[in-house]
């Protein structure tokens, strides 16, 4: 589907439902609580809510939301799912769920052109059982940009990655036990993304999503669909864009996602 509009425009006139209360509305709409006149917006198409990218994603957010509100830059989120995954999302993420807005058909997603992944349907199955066919195959690379490297890296370790959990943090990702962030000191020292760092986040993720798979994917036929990122200026005119080509493919420097912010 192809627009004649711009990404400004096709968000703003593209109203979502809110995870805080359940309105429907412009994801700009309550703008004024948290967007001064100089404000930069950023806004997170997400992928489905219980999809590696977006938990991926809105941790790195968490991470560096202090200095996100110190340089007035306000985050909107739009996923797919609907309002419980919202809410599941948001308490394991931490994710205020007044930035957090749903689309359960992926509709911002095709106005804005995004890229859908697979999308072939086989003989004999459902749209959700193509998209786990096609889930699978992009998840070895297939019509996937960059997926299996970055699967690599979770495991390989990243040294222009700043270290990810901290020495006295304590990660719960099953079926692993309790680990302490020192603990992978023994991997490759400290101060940067260390070997398996990353890879048991990302198991942490996947546990945390398995566990509630029906709230978090309420409708699986979405699942191969991509998102994008796209920052505003204060005169609502963009500055910059990324494009999903695939699976963990959330951001143009996966090392540090939020570069482009200029910190």
């Amino acid at each position: 589907m192809s627009s004649t509009k711009n990404p400004y425009q096709i968000i703003n006139e593209t109203p979502q439902l809110r995870v805080s209360d359940g309105a429907i509305a412009s994801i700009f709409d309550d703008c004024f609580d948290d967007c001064p006149p100089t404000s930069r917006k950023l806004v997170l198409v997400l992928s489905q809510l219980g999809d590696f990218d977006s938990l991926e994603y809105i941790w790195w957010i968490q991470r560096e939301i202090d200095r996100l509100k110190a340089e007035q830059i306000a985050v909107r989120a739009i996923g797919i799912g609907d309002r419980q995954s919202g809410e599941y999302f948001c308490k394991f993420t931490g994710f205020d769920p007044h930035w957090l807005y749903v689309d359960a058909i992926a509709n911002i997603h095709q106005q804005l052109n995004l890229y859908a992944g697979l999308t072939t349907q086989y003989p004999l199955l459902s749209p959700s059982q193509s998209a786990w066919v096609n889930l699978m195959l992009m998840c070895a690379g297939i019509k996937s940009a960059g997926t299996l490297k970055e699967v690599l890296r979770g495991y390989t370790g990243d040294r222009r990655s700043p270290q990810l959990i901290g020495d006295d943090e304590t990660i719960k990702a099953a079926p692993l036990p309790p680990l302490k962030g020192a603990f992978f000191q023994w991997a490759g020292g400290k101060g940067y993304q260390r070997p398996f760092e990353l890879a048991t986040l990302r198991l942490r993720n996947m546990a945390e999503v398995l566990s509630k798979w029906q709230a978090y994917v309420p409708d699986a036929s979405h699942m191969t669909q991509r998102g994008g990122t796209f920052l505003f200026d204060a005169q609502n005119q963009l500055i910059y864009e990324h494009r999903d080509r695939g699976i963990l493919g959330f951001a143009a420097n996966p090392s540090y996602p939020l570069q482009f912010l200029n910190f």
